[in-house]
C-alpha cells in the first residue's frame, strides 16, 4: 500500500530572506515572462481546479471520506459534514459556481449551512474548491476525490467569510489537512505503513493544525523534530513561479517534477513517478519499503497532464498589495536598504526575488532538520512576490517567525547587519510592497 499523501505541497515556501550571495540587480527590473500557450493554460486550469488523478481509490476506498462527508443521515457515519463545518477546517466555497437561486435563499437564511446534505449539494455544483464528487444516476455520492486546488486556492471571502471568488495559487493557510484527513474511521492502514498506532497517528495529525502538512513524512516516517515538536511545514503559494527553477522550501525539483510527486505520492493519484534518490532506505525507509521511488501504473492518470498543469501554474502572477497594506515612503526607503545595506537583493535577486540556489543551513542561521530530509541537504531562496498574501501562519518552512520583524531581526543578528530600528521598519514596509 502507498502512504498517506495528501495533497500538499507543491512547491513549499518561506526559508530565506536575506543571506548573502552575488548579484547586482535592482528591485522593479522587468520580468521576462514566459510565452504561454492559452490552450494549454486553459486545459491547465481545469486540470488544477478538477482533476484528481484518480485519487479517490484513496479518499473514498480506503479513507471513506465521502461517507464522512454524509453523515449517519445521508448513509455513511458519524455526525457528517455540514458547511459550517466544512468551513471551520478550512474548506472554501467558490462563489461564482453558486446559481443566483442558491445566493438569495443563503443570503435570506433559507438554507441549512448545519446540514451535511448541503455540502453534498455544494460538491455536485463543483463549488468546494479542491474536492470533487462523483454521484450516481439518483444524485447519490459515490465518490470523492482531491485537486491541486485544496491547498493551493483560497476565495477572497467576497459573500461571506470562506465564500467568495477563487484565488487560484493562494496558499490556503486556513485549511487543516490533518483534521480533514482524521474524519477517517479507517485510519489503521496509514498507522501501519508508518508503524504507529491509531492513536499516535490521529495525536500527530490533530497537532499540525491550520495550514501545514507534512509532505516527506510519509516517506520517511519522521513526524517530530529532535526537540520533539510536531514537524509540518506550512502550504506553499503556487505563483509567482516564473523564472523559478527549484520548487520546495529545499528545492527537490522543478514544478513538473513536484507536481508529479504531489500528484502520485500525496495525492495518491493514478501516474507514473520515478525518482532514485528516494531508494535509500536509511533516509527514506517507508518509502523504499513500499516502492516508492519508482511507481509505474498500467493507466497514467497523471503524466499527459504534467505540461498544462505547469503552463496554467506560470501564468499565475503574484497579487499586487493593495497601497493602503503597507507605508508607501517607508517602503521606498527600504528598498534601498534591501539592495544595500541589507544586501537582500544578493540572493533575492529582482525580478523574480530569489536566485534559484542551495544555501546551507549554516547560511541561513537555521538548524538542518528540514535540509537533511530533502535530497538537496539545503534550502533555497524564496521568491518574495506577493509575499502579503501568505503571511498567515508565518515564515520560514515552518512559520517558526511569526512576522516579517521577525524575520529581519533574525537575519541583522545572523549576518550583523547592524540595522537601525528605523532601518529594519522600512525594510519591513518593502517587504510588504513586494
Amino acid at each position: 500500500m502507498k502512504p498517506l499523501k495528501m495533497i500538499g505541497v507543491m512547491s513549499l515556501l518561506m526559508m530565506t530572506l536575506l543571506t548573502q550571495c552575488d548579484n547586482d540587480d535592482e528591485p522593479g527590473t522587468e520580468l521576462d515572462k514566459p510565452v504561454l500557450d492559452p490552450a494549454l493554460v486553459a486545459e491547465g486550469k481545469e486540470i488544477f481546479r478538477f482533476d484528481t488523478f484518480g485519487d479517490e481509490v484513496f479518499w473514498t476506498d480506503l479513507l471513506h471520506i465521502d461517507k464522512a462527508i454524509l453523515g449517519d443521515s445521508n448513509g455513511g457515519f458519524g455526525s457528517g459534514v455540514s458547511p459550517t463545518t466544512a468551513l471551520a477546517v478550512g474548506l472554501k466555497v467558490d462563489a461564482e459556481a453558486l446559481p443566483a437561486s442558491l445566493v438569495a435563499d443563503i443570503s435570506a437564511g433559507q438554507v441549512d449551512l448545519n446540514d451535511p446534505a448541503t455540502t453534498v449539494a455544494l460538491l455536485k455544483l463543483d463549488a468546494v474548491v479542491g474536492l470533487k464528487g462523483s454521484f450516481d444516476v439518483s444524485g447519490k455520492l459515490i465518490a470523492l476525490g482531491v485537486t491541486c486546488a485544496v491547498c493551493h486556492s483560497t476565495v477572497d471571502d467576497s459573500f461571506a467569510p470562506g465564500i467568495g471568488k477563487r484565488l487560484d495559487g493562494w496558499a490556503n493557510r486556513d485549511l487543516n489537512v490533518g483534521a480533514i484527513i482524521s474524519l477517517t474511521d479507517n485510519a489503521k492502514p496509514v498507522a501501519d505503513l508508518l508503524k504507529v498506532d491509531e492513536a499516535t497517528l490521529r495525536t500527530v495529525l490533530a497537532a499540525w493544525g491550520p495550514g501545514k502538512y507534512d509532505a516527506v513524512l510519509f516517506l520517511d516516517g519522521k513526524a517530530t523534530r529532535p526537540n520533539g515538536t510536531i514537524a509540518p511545514n506550512l502550504i506553499p503559494a503556487a505563483y509567482g513561479m516564473q523564472g523559478i527553477e527549484l520548487t520546495t522550501y529545499t528545492g527537490w525539483g522543478d514544478i513538473s517534477y513536484w507536481n508529479n510527486m504531489v500528484a502520485v505520492n500525496e495525492m495518491h493519484g493514478i501516474g507514473n513517478f520515478s525518482d532514485p534518490r528516494l531508494n535509500d532506505a536509511a533516509k527514506y525507509p517507508i518509502a523504499t519499503e513500499n516502492g516508492l521511488y519508482n511507481i509505474t501504473v498500467p493507466n497514467d492518470l497523471v503524466t499527459s497532464k504534467l505540461p498544462a498543469l505547469r503552463e496554467y501554474q506560470l501564468s499565475l502572477d503574484p497579487p499586487v498589495p493593495p497601497v493602503s497594506s503597507y507605508d508607501k515612503a517607508s517602503a521606498d526607503l527600504g528598498a534601498m536598504l534591501f539592495t544595500g545595506k541589507a544586501n537582500c537583493a544578493s540572493c533575492h535577486k529582482a525580478p523574480i526575488f530569489a536566485d534559484n540556489v542551495l544555501h546551507t543551513p549554516e547560511e541561513m542561521g537555521i538548524d538542518d532538520f528540514e535540509a537533511s530530509r530533502s535530497p538537496t541537504g539545503k534550502y533555497r531562496t524564496t521568491p518574495l512576490r506577493g509575499l502579503f498574501a501568505r503571511t498567515k501562519g508565518g515564515f520560514y518552512h515552518d512559520g517558526r517567525f511569526a512576522t516579517l520583524n521577525d524575520v529581519v531581526n533574525h537575519y541583522n543578528d545572523h549576518l550583523q547587519l547592524d540595522l537601525t530600528q528605523t532601518e529594519k521598519d522600512n525594510l519591513v514596509e518593502y517587504l510588504k510592497s513586494i
